[in-house]
C-alpha cells in the first residue's frame, strides 16, 4: 500500500470515527427527556375539577424563565416551617417528616420554627363553617402573621396549623394559599386527615401535606399549575382530585425546579426514593424506581 493510500483510509477512518462518536453525543438524553417516559398523561377535565373550572394559560419553560419569581441565594436560602396551634405527637411527627421531605424535594436546607400557639388568631378572624368547626382566615395568616416573623435566612416560609381555613367569606374552605411575592404560605392540616389524625390514616394525611406543601412553595419559586402532565404542580379542588395527583413532579416542572436550584438531579432522585421506601409510600417510590430506570 502506497503512502498515498495509506493516508486517505486514515483519513477515512478516522472521520468515521469521529461521526459515529459525535452520533453517540448527539443521541444521549438529557435527565429531564428521560423521566419525561414516565410522565402520566392528564386526562380529560370532569365538571368540578380545577381545570374543567379554571381557564390558565400553558406555562412553557421559556414563560418560566422571563417570569418575576423568587429564587434562592446566599444568604437567603434556607426553607423555614413555622407550626402554628395545638399539636399531638402525630401531628408532631407529621411535621417533622414533611421537614425532610421538603429538603430533599427542594435540596436546600429545611429549618422547623417554635410553634406559634393558637391564640395569636383575634376573633374577629375566625368563624364557625357549616359543618361546625372552627376556621381561620387564611390570609390573615401570611399579611400579619408569617410576613412579619420571616426570618432573614428565609428564601420562603410556609405556615402549617392544624385549624381550618377559609379564604374569603364565600368560599367553604381551602386547603392552603400563599403569597408568591413575600414568599410566605399557609397549609392546614385539618381536612388532610378529616379532622382526626390516626395511625390508620397517617400516611394518608402525609401524602396529602407534602403535595400541599411542595406545591405552594413550588409557586413562590414561580411554577404555574401545571398542564403538562399528572403532576404535584396541578390545580386542585377537592381531598379526591389531590389525591389523584402525583407527589411526583413532572420532567416540565422538575427542568423549572432545576433552573433555579441547580441542584444534582440524581442525587435527589435517589433521596426521593429510599424517603418513600422508607416510610411506605409505594406509588411514588414505584415511580422514582421507574424514573431511576430510565438513567441507566
Amino acid at each position: 500500500m502506497s503512502q498515498g493510500k495509506y493516508s486517505i483510509t486514515f483519513l477515512f477512518s478516522y472521520a468515521a470515527l469521529f461521526i459515529l462518536l459525535f452520533s453517540c453525543q448527539k443521541q444521549k438524553k438529557t435527565y429531564f427527556e428521560s423521566i419525561a417516559l414516565n410522565d402520566i398523561k392528564l386526562s380529560s377535565p370532569k365538571p368540578g375539577s380545577w381545570r374543567y373550572n379554571h381557564d390558565e394559560k400553558f406555562q412553557q419553560f421559556e414563560d418560566f424563565q422571563q417570569s418575576k419569581k423568587i429564587k434562592p441565594e446566599p444568604g437567603k436560602n434556607i426553607i423555614y416551617l413555622q407550626p402554628i396551634g395545638k399539636f399531638d405527637e402525630l401531628q408532631r411527627r407529621e411535621i417533622a417528616l414533611t421537614k425532610e421531605y421538603l429538603k430533599i424535594y427542594f435540596q436546600l436546607e429545611t429549618k422547623i420554627l417554635p410553634v406559634l400557639p393558637n391564640t395569636i388568631f383575634p376573633e374577629k378572624i375566625k368563624r364557625i363553617s357549616k359543618e361546625g368547626q372552627e376556621q381561620t382566615l387564611a390570609s390573615y395568616v401570611l399579611d400579619s402573621i408569617l410576613i412579619k416573623r420571616k426570618p432573614k435566612d428565609a428564601v420562603v416560609l410556609m405556615g402549617i396549623t392544624e385549624k381550618d381555613l377559609f379564604p374569603r367569606p364565600e368560599w367553604n374552605y381551602i386547603f392552603g394559599l400563599a403569597s408568591y411575592e413575600e414568599g410566605v404560605g399557609v397549609t392546614s392540616m385539618y381536612r388532610f386527615a378529616n379532622g382526626y389524625l390516626t395511625d390508620s390514616n397517617f400516611n394518608e394525611s402525609f401524602l396529602r401535606l407534602i403535595k400541599i406543601s411542595s406545591h405552594e412553595i413550588g409557586h413562590m419559586f414561580g411554577i404555574s399549575h401545571c398542564m403538562n402532565a399528572n403532576c404535584v404542580m396541578n390545580g386542585t379542588n377537592s381531598l379526591s382530585e389531590t389525591d389523584y395527583h402525583l407527589a411526583r413532579a413532572c420532567s416540565l416542572c422538575q427542568r423549572k425546579l432545576n433552573a433555579s436550584m441547580h441542584y444534582n438531579n440524581k442525587k435527589r432522585l435517589l433521596e426521593l426514593k429510599s424517603f418513600f421506601e422508607k416510610q411506605h409510600i409505594n406509588t411514588e417510590l414505584s415511580l422514582a424506581k421507574q424514573d431511576l430506570n430510565l438513567l441507566q
